[in-house]
C-alpha cells in the first residue's frame, strides 16, 4: 500500500479513536491430499456474533499488515494460496458507520474509499492464488473484500448477504460496483446493488448467493470451513476447475443499466442520488477497466458521505437497530407478566391477521370470538389457510403446522373463551361506543390480571377505558397493515394504564418482533396524524383547484414509497375520512374533511384511480364527483403548502409530548408507513430543507445529527 494511503488511514483512524477494532489472525496449515501450505486470514474483533465484524481505519491497516505477511510469503513460494474467513456466524459486515458519522471534510471521506481499495485489491495482487470462505453474515466491505479474491465458497447456512448501500445512501465503494458486474453480469450485479436495497435492504441467503455465481461452491454450515479447504486442495490440484459463464458486454449490459435507472426512478424519484452514481460506475465497468472503476467508486462514496441522504441513512439505520430495540420511555421489564394465553376480539380480516402473528410468534393457545359463528368459523379458516401456505412454502414443518392449527380456535361465548387469557386484544369497528361496551363484555368474564389491548387507529384509549372498573389494564397497540410486513407497533399508554399493563405490553411486542413506540393517549397517535395532515394538504389543494396530477406529482422529490392518492386506496377512502373526522373534531383549525373526499367514499369507489392501461389514471366516475375551486397552484407552491403543515405538526405533537423525542416520530414514519431511510423518516429532509427553521422558527435534530457535523 502506497505511503500516501497508509498516512491517510492513519489520519482516519485518528478522527476515529473509538473504533471497535477487527484484527486479521493469520495461520497456516497443511492442505489436504498434499496440495500444500495454506495461509488462513480470519478477521474476528474479539466479540461475539452479537457484535459483527465490521471495517474501521485500523482494522484496515491490520488486514493490510497481515497481507504483508502472506505476500511475502507467497512470493518466496513458502505458501501455496491464501484464504480469508470470519469468526463463528460473522464474515464481516462492512465499513463501520460510526466512523463515517463523524467525518467533516472530502479529503477524509476520500481516505476511507482510497484506503479500503489499496488494501483489498492487493488480494488479487498476490502471487498465489486467494480464497474468502463466507462462512456467516457478510455485507458492503465484507462481501467486497471477498470480490477481490481469486475464489470464493458459501455457507449454505449463511442468513444475510448484501451490498446495501445504496439503501444507506451510498454506493459499494471498495470494488463492489466495478468487480460485481464483471464476475456475475450487469443485469444480475443490478439485482443485488440497487433492486435489493432499494426493496427495504432485501437479503440473500447462502443458496442465492451461490445460484447467482458470487460463490463458485456451496457447502453445508456445520463442516463449512473443512469442505471449503477440501475444496481449494482440489482447485490448487487442478483436479477441480472453475468455470464461469462469459459477460454480455453488448445490449445485455446496457439493458441492464437501464433496467436499474428504471427501478431507481419508481422507488426515489430522482430524489436521493446514491443509486443513480451506482448505475454510473456500472455502466462504466463495462470495458473491465477495473481501475478507473474503483477511482468512481471513490469519487461518488466521498462526494456521498459529505452529503445529506446518507447521513439520514445512517440516522435511519440506527433508529431501526437500536433505538427501535430500547423503546424510550418503556418500564422496566421485570413488571412484565407471562402471557400464555390470547383473546382475539372479532374475527375479520385484522383480527385473523392478528391471530396468525400472535400464534406464530408466541406459541400459545389463541381464540377468537365473534357475533355469529359463520365468522367465527371464516377467521379460524384464514389462520388455517395461512399456516398451510407456510407449510407449503417449506417454512414450516407439518409438525409445527399441525401444533399451530391446535393452538386457535374460535367460540362465540366471551366467558368459555376469555376465562383464562392473559392478553386480550379487540379488533372490531373503529366507533367508540362499540369498542366500549366490547370492553365491558370482556372485563366482566377475563381474569383479573388480563391485559385488555385496542388496536384503534385513532380513538382515545383513556376514553374507551372510563367506564371500566379496572381501566388501569387498558393499553393502546395499534398495528399498521399488512400486519405481516409493516414492523411498527404504536403502544399507548391511557391516563390510567398502570406500569405493569404497559411493561406486559411491551414484551408481548418483543416477541412478536415489532419495533413498538410508546405514545401518548392523543388523537391518531403518530403517524396516522401525521399522514392525515400531509393527505389533508393534498386533498385541500385539489379541492381549492390544483388538478390531481399536479397536487400527487409536488410531492415526488420525498421519493414515498408511494403516492398520497395510491396510499389512500391501499389504507381505504372510508378509513382515511374517519380518521380525518377524528381529528377534525380534535383539531378543527388545522384538519379539515374533504367533501370530496366524503363524495368518493359515499358512491363507493375504493380509490381516485383505476388501472386499465396497466398504470394509475383518474377515474372518469370520481372525475365527475369533483367540485374543485378556482385555485391552481404549481407543484413547488403545493410542495411547500404540504412540508410547513407537516413541519407544524410534528412540532406541535413534540411539544405535546406525544412522544419523547423528534427520532421516535422518525422511527415510526420508517417502521410503520415505510418512508425513506434516505429521507431519515421526516425530521431531517425538513431540516436540510430549511422547513423546520421556516415554520417553527428551529430545527428539530442537532447540527451533526442525520446531517454532516458542524
Amino acid at each position: 500500500m502506497s505511503t500516501t494511503t497508509t498516512e491517510l488511514l492513519k489520519g482516519a483512524a485518528e478522527l476515529f479513536p473509538d473504533e471497535v477494532v477487527t484484527q486479521a489472525h493469520v495461520r497456516h496449515l497443511d492442505l489436504p491430499h498434499g496440495a500444500g501450505r495454506f495461509a488462513l486470514i480470519t478477521l474476528d474483533n474479539g466479540f461475539d456474533h452479537t457484535k459483527p465484524t465490521t471495517f474501521g481505519p485500523q482494522s484496515l491497516a491490520n488486514l493490510n499488515t497481515a497481507i504483508d505477511q502472506v505476500e511475502k510469503e507467497a512470493s518466496e513460494g513458502a505458501i501455496v494460496g491464501v484464504g480469508i474467513t470470519g469468526k463463528p456466524f460473522i464474515f464481516a459486515v462492512g465499513a463501520d458507520l460510526k466512523g463515517v458519522e463523524l467525518l467533516k471534510k472530502h479529503d477524509d471521506a476520500l481516505a476511507i474509499g482510497k484506503g479500503g481499495h489499496e488494501v483489498f485489491k492487493r488480494l488479487s495482487g498476490l502471487a498465489v492464488p486467494t480464497f474468502a470462505y463466507y462462512n456467516g453474515a457478510a455485507m458492503g466491505g465484507g462481501v467486497e473484500v471477498g470480490l477481490h479474491c481469486s475464489y470464493r465458497t458459501v455457507s449454505k447456512a449463511l442468513p444475510a448477504f448484501s451490498l446495501p448501500e445504496v439503501f444507506l445512501g451510498l454506493v459499494p465503494g471498495w470494488g463492489g460496483c466495478a468487480l460485481l458486474p464483471n464476475l456475475i453480469g450487469a443485469d444480475k450485479a443490478v439485482s443485488v446493488i440497487i433492486e435489493n436495497s432499494l426493496n427495504q435492504n432485501r437479503q440473500l441467503k447462502g443458496k442465492q448467493v451461490f445460484e447467482l455465481g458470487i460463490a463458485d461452491a456451496i457447502f453445508e454450515g456445520a463442516d463449512f470451513l473443512e469442505q471449503s479447504l477440501l475444496w481449494t486442495a482440489s482447485v490448487l490440484n487442478g483436479k477441480t476447475e472453475v468455470v464461469r459463464p462469459e459477460i454480455d458486454r453488448g445490449e445485455g449490459w446496457d439493458a441492464a443499466v437501464a433496467r436499474g435507472r428504471a427501478i431507481a426512478d419508481s422507488k426515489v424519484h430522482g430524489a436521493a442520488p446514491a443509486a443513480y452514481r451506482a448505475l454510473e460506475i456500472i455502466e462504466g465497468a463495462k470495458d473491465g477497466d477495473l481501475q478507473k472503476g474503483f477511482d468512481a467508486e471513490d469519487t461518488a462514496l466521498a462526494d456521498l458521505i459529505m452529503g445529506g441522504e446518507l447521513r439520514a441513512g445512517i440516522y435511519s439505520f440506527n433508529l431501526v437497530q437500536k433505538r427501535g430495540k430500547r423503546p424510550a420511555g418503556a418500564p422496566d421489564k421485570s413488571l412484565a407478566r407471562p402471557v400464555t394465553k390470547v383473546g382475539v376480539v372479532g374475527a375479520g380480516l385484522m383480527a385473523s391477521q392478528l391471530a396468525l402473528l400472535f400464534l406464530r410468534r408466541l406459541e400459545v393457545p389463541v381464540v377468537l370470538t365473534d357475533i355469529d359463528q359463520e365468522r367465527v368459523d371464516k377467521g379460524v379458516g384464514y389462520v388455517h389457510e395461512e399456516i398451510d401456505k407456510l407449510l407449503l412454502k417449506g417454512r414450516i414443518n407439518q409438525d409445527k403446522s399441525n401444533r399451530l392449527k391446535a393452538l386457535v380456535s374460535g367460540v362465540l361465548d366471551k366467558a368459555e373463551g376469555f376465562s383464562d387469557a392473559d392478553f386480550i386484544i379487540e379488533a372490531v369497528f373503529e366507533e367508540i361506543g362499540v369498542k366500549q361496551q366490547v370492553f365491558a363484555e370482556v372485563e366482566a368474564v377475563a381474569p383479573a390480571h388480563a391485559i385488555l389491548a385496542t388496536n384503534t387507529s385513532s380513538l382515545s384509549v383513556t376514553e374507551m377505558a372510563s367506564k371500566l372498573k379496572h381501566p388501569e389494564r387498558v393499553v393502546g397497540f395499534h398495528f399498521f397493515n399488512p400486519v405481516a410486513i409493516l414492523p411498527l407497533l404504536e403502544i399507548v399508554r391511557g391516563e390510567r394504564t398502570d406500569d405493569a399493563s404497559l411493561a406486559t405490553a411491551f414484551g408481548v411486542a418483543k416477541k412478536l418482533k415489532k419495533t413498538a413506540v410508546l405514545v401518548k393517549d392523543a388523537p391518531a397517535f403518530v403517524v396516522n396524524r401525521i399522514l392525515t395532515r400531509f393527505m389533508g394538504e393534498i386533498q385541500n389543494v385539489i379541492d381549492e383547484g390544483t388538478p390531481v396530477a399536479v397536487a400527487e406529482k409536488a410531492v415526488e422529490p420525498l421519493g414515498l414509497p408511494m403516492s398520497p392518492l395510491v396510499l389512500l386506496e391501499l389504507v381505504g377512502p372510508a378509513i382515511g375520512l374517519h380518521v380525518s373526522e377524528t381529528l377534525n373534531r380534535a383539531f378543527p383549525e388545522r384538519f379539515t374533511v374533504s367533501p370530496n373526499l366524503a363524495a368518493v367514499v359515499k358512491a363507493g369507489k375504493r380509490g381516485f384511480y383505476v388501472y386499465d392501461s396497466g398504470k394509475p389514471e383518474l377515474d372518469p366516475e370520481v372525475a365527475a364527483l369533483l367540485k374543485q375551486g378556482d385555485k391552481v397552484l404549481t407543484e413547488e407552491q403545493v410542495r411547500d403548502r404540504v412540508l410547513d403543515a407537516v413541519a407544524q405538526e410534528i412540532g406541535l405533537m413534540l411539544d405535546e409530548g406525544v412522544v419523547a423525542e423528534a427520532q421516535d416520530i422518525d422511527l415510526c414514519l420508517i417502521t410503520g408507513a415505510g418512508w425513506p431511510f434516505h429521507l431519515g423518516g421526516i425530521t431531517p429532509y425538513l431540516d436540510r430543507e430549511g422547513v423546520s427553521e421556516r415554520v417553527n422558527g428551529k430545527r428539530f435534530l442537532a447540527q451533526g445529527v442525520a446531517s454532516v457535523p458542524a
